[in-house]
């Protein structure tokens, strides 16, 4: 692009590398299994209608939200997909606020009004939660451009999945981002199936971040199963990013354990497929290095697990309690056509 630049703000100082020690994989198990027990309960909730609409489980990709995360500063900005209840744990909403979202109360992150697919925290930088497949690719682009053009050292990470790689939002965004050297970290979430199509049936190319690579980025795949390796990758890309060599393509290969959404009854994938991932399960993968490691007892992983279900039923308990809005109030917010139309 032409014409003058605001000057390059200082770069945030990025969270400290770390050096592997058992503390650190103490707690990126713990962030998993926060989501993973948070979504678990939301199942027990939709199951007795105390949850209502469309709700889709990230339950067996932890890895992918904890790890990316931990490679992002407070200034980075991330863009999620309608499957971002991990994303928003890991991003630093608390699941208080989103668990009153997802009983549509007040106290919600959104005020109530999003639900499940439309998590939103302006303050932590969490834009949504997009309800339209790749609808968030081009609002990424956009946070990225504003950065650029401002000088500030930030990097825009948005998560889509492999379903969105067919649509014309990514290619559009992918080519300017390019283009325009946008500090834009893109993270696929390629869980094998866009809904209830497998990704043989829909992309004649299946290496996804060679397809990204033709755009001119930075691209690699990284086992999305292993939330250290998806670390270290998002750590590097981030950086690359962020130094200002332009928008990189990360290629998260994982695998959601559950259906497509609730209403979802699964038929499309092998049983045996199924089973086959759980036995990478990202918690266990690495709850089993560190009790080979001897820094995981029993003890231990019961005293985070009690950790995460206090947290939880505290959140569901104010869930409860949170007002529901006014029936006065429903328009508040909205704007009409025709109120447009007589605006001055």
């Amino acid at each position: 692009m032409s014409g003058t630049r605001a000057p390059r703000k200082p770069r945030p100082k990025p969270k400290a590398y770390p050096k592997r020690q058992a503390a650190h994989r103490l707690a990126l198990l713990a962030s998993m299994l926060r989501i993973r027990r948070f979504e678990e309960r939301c199942v027990e909730l939709y199951s007795a209608a105390r949850i209502r609409g469309f709700m889709h489980l990230y339950i067996g990709e932890e890895a992918v939200a904890v790890g990316v995360n931990e490679a992002l500063t407070d200034e980075d900005a991330v863009v999620s997909t309608y499957r971002e209840h991990g994303h928003a744990l890991a991003r630093g909403v608390p699941a208080e606020a989103i668990m009153a979202e997802m009983f549509g109360k007040t106290t919600g992150c959104s005020r109530g009004r999003g639900g499940s697919m439309h998590l939103f925290d302006a303050g932590r930088r969490f834009y949504g939660g997009n309800a339209i497949v790749g609808g968030g690719l081009p609002l990424a682009a956009g946070l990225a451009l504003a950065d650029r053009m401002n000088g500030r050292s930030r990097v825009t990470c948005c998560f889509f999945g492999d379903g969105a790689f067919a649509e014309g939002e990514f290619h559009e965004t992918a080519n300017l981002a390019a283009l325009w050297g946008l500090p834009l970290l893109f993270v696929c979430e390629n869980n094998l199936y866009a809904m209830g199509t497998a990704l043989r049936r829909h992309q004649a190319q299946t290496d996804l971040a060679l397809r990204a690579a033709s755009y001119g980025m930075v691209s690699w795949a990284v086992d999305g199963m292993d939330v250290l390796a998806v670390e270290d990758a998002a750590r590097r890309a981030a950086e690359g990013v962020r130094t200002g060599t332009g928008p990189h393509f990360l290629e998260m290969r994982t695998y959601r354990f559950r259906a497509h959404s609730m209403y979802d009854p699964d038929r499309y994938r092998d049983k045996a497929e199924i089973e086959g991932w759980k036995e990478r399960d990202p918690i266990d993968l690495l709850a089993r290095g560190l009790r080979e490691h001897g820094a995981l007892t029993g003890k231990a992983l019961a005293a985070v697990e009690e950790r995460v279900s206090t947290e939880i039923d505290g959140a569901v308990e104010a869930a409860e309690r949170a007002p529901e809005e006014s029936v006065d109030d429903l328009l508040k917010f909205v704007t009409s056509p025709a109120e447009e139309a007589i605006r001055p």
